[in-house]
C-alpha cells in the first residue's frame, strides 16, 4: 500500500475535526513534525487536546497553535519556553495537565498496546497523584496512570519509505515512536523518503502498520533552542 502524500496539507485533509486528541512527537525542538504542525493550524481546527513532551517556543512548533488559540488543553511534562503557553496558563485561558517526562511516555507506549492504565510511583506524594487510585506492591505506594490513546498522532522521521516504515536519528527518537503507535491515525513526516523494501527491517524503529499517511518534507528548519557558545557557558 502505497501511504505517501504529497503536501502536508493533502496528508491532513479529511482527517482532522474540532476536539481533537492530537499527540505530537518531538523533544524540545528536535524531532518535531514542523511541517504537519504548519497544516495542522492551517485546517483553523480549534478546541484541540495537545499531547507532547513540551509546548514548542513562541513563534515555531506547538507556539503557532497556541498563538491561534486552536488548543484547548496540554497534557505535557515540560512547557518553560513559551511565553504565550505561560501567559494562557496563568489567566485561565488554557488548561494543563502536567505529567512526569517518564510517566508521559509510558502512558503513550500502554496507549499503543493497549493498555487501559499502569501503576507506577512516579508523582507519589505531589498533586500529581491527587484523585488517583493509590495501591501498595511490596510495601511501596504507587498511583494509576491512564494509558493515552490519541485520535491523531503527528511524527517525525529522518527516513521513511512509502509503506510508513520510520527510521528516527538520536534525540528525535525519544517521543516520536511512542506517539507513532498511539494515535487512532497516524500521518508522519519525513526528511527521505525511499521506495518500500529499501529500509533494511533491522534498522525500522516504527513499522508501517501503525503509520497511516507518509509526506515528505526534504528541508527542515532544525532550530536550536539555546544557541550556547564557547566561552558564554
Amino acid at each position: 500500500m502505497n501511504k505517501h502524500y504529497e503536501t502536508a496539507a493533502e496528508a491532513l485533509a479529511t482527517v482532522v475535526e474540532d476536539g481533537m486528541t492530537v499527540a505530537v512527537g518531538g523533544f524540545g525542538l528536535c524531532g518535531i513534525p514542523e511541517t504537519l504542525i504548519l497544516a495542522l493550524r492551517e485546517t483553523g481546527k480549534r478546541n484541540l487536546t495537545v499531547v507532547s513532551n513540551n509546548a514548542g517556543v513562541d513563534g515555531f512548533g506547538l507556539g503557532l497553535l497556541l498563538q491561534t488559540r486552536q488548543i484547548r488543553k496540554m497534557i505535557s511534562s515540560y512547557v518553560g519556553e513559551n511565553g504565550e503557553f505561560e501567559r494562557q496558563y496563568l489567566s485561565g485561558e488554557l488548561e494543563v495537565e502536567f505529567c512526569p517526562q517518564g510517566t508521559l511516555a509510558e502512558r503513550m507506549r500502554a496507549g499503543g498496546a493497549g493498555i487501559p492504565g499502569f501503576y507506577t510511583p512516579a508523582g507519589v506524594g505531589t498533586l500529581i497523584a491527587e484523585g488517583k487510585d493509590h495501591r501498595v506492591f511490596e510495601g511501596k505506594t504507587y498511583i494509576l496512570e491512564r494509558g493515552i490513546h490519541a485520535d491523531l498522532s503527528l511524527v517525525k522521521a529522518w527516513k521513511g519509505d512509502t509503506s510508513g516504515n520510520l527510521v528516527y536519528r538520536k534525540t528525535a527518537r525519544n517521543f516520536n515512536p511512542v506517539v507513532a503507535s498511539c494515535g487512532k491515525m497516524t500521518v508522519a513526516e519525513v526528511e527521505t523518503m525511499v521506495p518500500a523494501g529499501e529500509i533494511d527491517p533491522d534498522h525500522v524503529h516504527t513499522p508501517g502498520i501503525y503509520v497511516d499517511r507518509v509526506v515528505s518534507c526534504p528541508n527542515p528548519a532544525k532550530r536550536i533552542e539555546h544557541m550556547v557558545l564557547r566561552g558564554q557557558a
